[in-house]
């Protein structure tokens, strides 16, 4: 069986290392992939954004299935150019995509039908959006609408910093066009979990929720970035949260999409704040999560390749998707500067072979002209450790980190620090 995935980063490097464990898969090609992705899958120089060159290699190669990871290409329609060719796919139309390609289209899909977020309004005028930050003084959370590497989000504590966040995204576009638009919401409490579903359009089976530690410096301090880390379970999302949660969110959103003629099909990612008015949707996002799907697919007993067949095939509810017991924690490591300014082409050293329960997924890395492994991106590894308790989990991939080595290496030293507490009774929020 062939295997086309499309991406080239530590959840691609994820997907494809739970792909290779069904039996019947013979060749997965990548389209990039990367250098640490090349020895589980044969990487093809295509950006994930070529749309074109991806649909002829797909024309020439005829996948048996593929996997569009991404969210680029996702919102760009890259499902429904392949499956016009007749191919099976796993992830969503452009339609569906749009509940992360558009901010306001999500929220106002939350609004029509109920679903608990924040109180939010939308601008495509800077001076308009500045009269209202002027007349609501709070903490605010300001949005580019559009996808922005997931930094196109600015918590700002006061009107001056939101002012400043609006000059930043509308004035000087430093998103691009994605910040043609702007999404300015009221700032939520509580703790933050991911949860990560297989839908089919009909069916919704959550993963394992998970926490993720979005700013760059420890003590959640600094830039948001992609993420620096991801542990799961997340202990504040217990089973009566989870029940709330099917009730009030998953399962409308998925009839809201269904309503509204663009069924929901792949990966859908909630972002969710537990309130003290109970639990409310922050983010959609249209795909795994990164590195969310590193700490949540380390976990996953079930053959992933079957799962994600059943979403194409509208059976979800026919297949088991099961967990193992336990606990993971992915440790980012990232080149110092992250996430402005980094150095690339620098060597990696990894002497993390034999360590158990540990796997190191490749986000941001190239091979050299004589096989070795160098930078090339932020964030650059995915160190991730399995422990039946989440402290060992924790403990593995620092020792793993410990053991890899590239200059100017940085890694947060509190991933799973604030999980930890909780579950020892430290924390209560």
């Amino acid at each position: 069986m062939k295997i086309m995935l499309i991406g080239g980063g530590g959840r691609e490097h994820a997907i494809i290392k739970k792909l290779r464990e069904n039996p019947a898969v013979e060749t997965i090609y990548a389209l990039p992939g990367n250098g640490g992705i090349s020895r589980d899958a044969q990487c093809v120089s295509i950006p994930a954004t070529d749309l074109g060159a991806i649909v002829e290699f797909a024309k020439e190669n005829r996948p048996d299935f593929t996997v569009v990871a991404p969210d680029d290409p996702l919102a760009m329609g890259l499902v429904d150019r392949l499956q016009e060719l007749g191919l099976a796919c796993f992830g969503p139309t452009a339609a569906a995509a749009r509940i992360e390609g558009s901010k306001s289209f999500a929220k106002d899909l939350m609004k029509a039908h109920n679903i608990p977020t924040a109180d939010y309004a939308v601008f495509e005028e800077l001076e308009a959006a500045k009269d209202y930050v002027r007349a609501h003084p709070g903490p605010l959370v300001v949005k580019a609408d559009g996808l922005a590497l997931g930094k196109g989000v600015l918590i700002c504590e006061n009107q001056d910093q939101a002012l400043a966040a609006l000059e930043q995204i509308m004035g000087e576009k430093a998103f691009g066009s994605s910040g043609d638009k702007v999404v300015i919401e009221e700032f939520l409490t509580g703790p933050e979990v991911s949860v990560l579903s297989f839908t089919d359009g009909k069916t919704i089976v959550p993963m394992l929720s998970s926490m993720d530690h979005k700013r760059a410096l420890e003590g959640d301090q600094g830039l948001n970035t992609g993420g620096m880390g991801v542990i799961a379970p997340n202990p504040f999302y217990t089973p009566e949260v989870a029940a709330q949660c099917m009730e009030q969110i998953f399962l409308p959103t998925i009839r809201a999409m269904a309503e509204m003629g663009c069924p929901f099909k792949g990966c859908l990612y909630f972002g969710l704040m537990l309130t003290p008015n109970g639990p409310k949707v922050i983010e959609y996002n249209c795909r795994f999560g990164d590195p969310e799907a590193q700490a949540v697919l380390s976990l996953l007993e079930s053959d992933l390749l079957s799962i994600m067949q059943a979403v194409q095939q509208e059976r979800l509810d026919q297949v088991e998707v099961r967990f193992r017991k336990g606990a993971s924690c992915c440790l980012i490591l990232a080149s110092s500067g992250y996430p402005l300014a980094y150095e690339k082409g620098l060597p990696i050293t990894d002497a993390t072979e034999g360590l158990e329960q540990l796997i190191v997924y490749h986000s941001g890395t190239k091979l050299a002209a004589d096989g070795s492994l160098l930078t090339s991106g932020g964030r650059v590894l995915g160190v991730t450790g399995l422990g039946d308790t989440l402290q060992e989990a924790v403990d593995r991939a620092y020792e793993g980190a410990r053991h890899i080595h590239f200059p100017k290496v940085y890694y947060r030293r509190d991933i799973g620090r604030k999980a930890l507490a909780v579950l020892a009774g430290e924390v209560q929020e």
